[in-house]
């Protein structure tokens, strides 16, 4: 039985809402997750994550968590739900794009990826197995296959090799993730990762492929690493296009609010980014009426609240004038308040995304929606 389902369409878009049951609760989609690189969403509680932010899922990284705590303190925890104390769903990343974004420092080969730890200097080693392995131990609900992600811009002959030894590798990680079991007491499900760079043809081949798999769901990697937004855009409505419609499509570390609604009206369910963290710690504000430096002068005297319309603890309560205090200052509570804010908005946008879709208006809020959010005010 599958573990998706799609309960609403839109009449004039490819987006759609569904439900999709893991054994750690339910996920509405489409749905943003928060990333929790380290095990932890920076400078966010749980408690806020689940009551303030209404976080469904949150992520966990492979790389960063086999390196610090390491493998035998989460499982001697129990593993990471227990570990960090969130009860609702995870989902890790196999570590593929850690270990890309490791150039300097790795070599990838048939057998895997050998890599220097940036904590340390120490020498490792990934294999579609051992990944496998190692996301049973840190036990999230929903798993990556290792694939190679591949830089933008990246000559054709590199890519078709390289999707070609993601697909190897995929086929050593549905054998190693048949022949094991969950280390502890739930279910597990392993999605594939479409790659091919910004080729056509390539992404096609390798959406074939990943659908064959028959996997509990799909991803789309290699995206958001450079590539102007049209060329997102074109390959994963290709992709969409090919992977099997019964089951969710999640793509990779996109983005901005206009990424994912343009995204969602093209078939996407689930989306991750550090971005509104990150932004947020840094000053940059995301609002249902735009975008806010928060740095700014302007704000210096503007009482009113960071974003009244989103609802929400953090949104209502603090004024822009107190933030931008806290951020110039350098008080940790600015980085907090602010990741709280981006994170609050963007669970907001695809919550009210899902509500559109289901209205059938989706189409005509979503064109008003990525003018506002993409002002700056």
């Amino acid at each position: 039985m599958s573990r998706f389902k799609v309960t609403f369409s839109d009449p004039a878009s490819k987006a759609r809402v569904g439900q999709l049951q893991t054994d750690h609760g339910e996920i509405q989609t489409p749905i943003f997750m928060p990333v929790g690189t380290a095990g932890t969403v920076k400078a966010v509680h749980q408690r806020e994550l689940k009551d303030d932010v209404n976080a469904e899922i949150i992520l966990g990284n492979t790389y960063h968590l086999y390196l610090r705590p390491g493998l035998e303190i989460i499982q001697e925890a129990g593993g990471l739900h227990k570990f960090n104390g969130w009860e609702k769903p995870i989902l890790t990343d196999s570590g593929g794009y850690q270990v890309y974004s490791l150039a300097e420092k790795r070599k990838i080969t048939e057998e895997g990826v050998k890599f220097q730890s940036h904590i340390d200097g120490s020498h490792h080693l990934f294999t579609p197995e051992n990944v496998m392995d190692i996301q049973r131990t840190i036990g999230a609900d929903i798993i990556m296959a290792f694939d190679e992600c591949t830089p933008y811009p990246c000559d054709y002959d590199y890519a078709e090799k390289s999707m070609h030894l993601t697909h190897r590798w995929l086929q050593r990680c549905l054998t190693r993730f048949k022949e094991t079991e969950s280390t502890y007491d739930y279910e597990q499900m392993l999605f594939p990762i479409v790659q091919g760079s910004t080729y056509e043809d390539l992404r096609k081949q390798s959406a074939e492929e990943i659908a064959k798999a028959g996997a509990e769901g799909n991803a789309i990697g290699g995206l958001s690493v450079g590539e102007p937004a049209e060329e997102m855009y074109a390959m994963t409505d290709l992709v969409c296009q090919v992977l099997p419609e019964d089951k969710p499509r999640y793509l990779m570390g996109v983005g901005t609010p206009e990424n994912i609604l343009e995204c969602i009206a093209l078939g996407v369910d689930m989306f991750d980014c550090v971005m509104p963290t990150r932004n947020g710690r840094n000053g940059m504000m995301f609002t249902s009426q735009g975008i806010i430096n928060i740095k700014n002068e302007k704000w210096k005297k503007d009482f009113s609240p960071i974003d009244e319309q989103i609802g929400g603890y953090v949104s209502t309560f603090y004024s822009r004038a107190y933030l931008r205090h806290l951020i110039i200052s350098g008080e940790i509570l600015g980085a907090q308040i602010a990741s709280l804010q981006n994170l609050t908005f963007y669970l907001w946008l695809v919550k009210e995304a899902r509500v559109q879709i289901e209205q059938g208006s989706f189409s005509t809020w979503k064109e008003k929606m990525v003018k506002q959010v993409t002002t700056r005010l």
